[in-house]
């Protein structure tokens, strides 16, 4: 495990240590597990904006077929 130094605001250091008291565990521990919720979010938000990309790009050939599948639905002989 690697060793990280970093200078944290007072309330902000303060918060920490009052959320791993409630949680019973390691100052040090709260931040390994805030850093990970951090990195699990930012992992959501961008296989969130993949999916909208992806979606974006289909959505026109979407609506292609859907006119395609009503010109047949119209036309029963098509």
């Amino acid at each position: 495990m690697t060793t990280v130094s970093l200078r944290l605001p007072d309330n902000l250091l303060k918060e920490a240590e009052s959320g791993a008291k409630v949680l019973h565990i390691p100052r040090a521990e709260y931040i390994r597990r805030a850093i990970a919720a951090m990195n699990h979010e930012m992992l959501v938000q961008k296989r969130r904006e993949h999916l909208m990309t992806i979606s974006r790009r289909v959505s026109s050939e979407s609506l292609k077929v859907n006119a395609e599948f009503e010109a047949i639905e119209g036309d029963p002989g098509a």
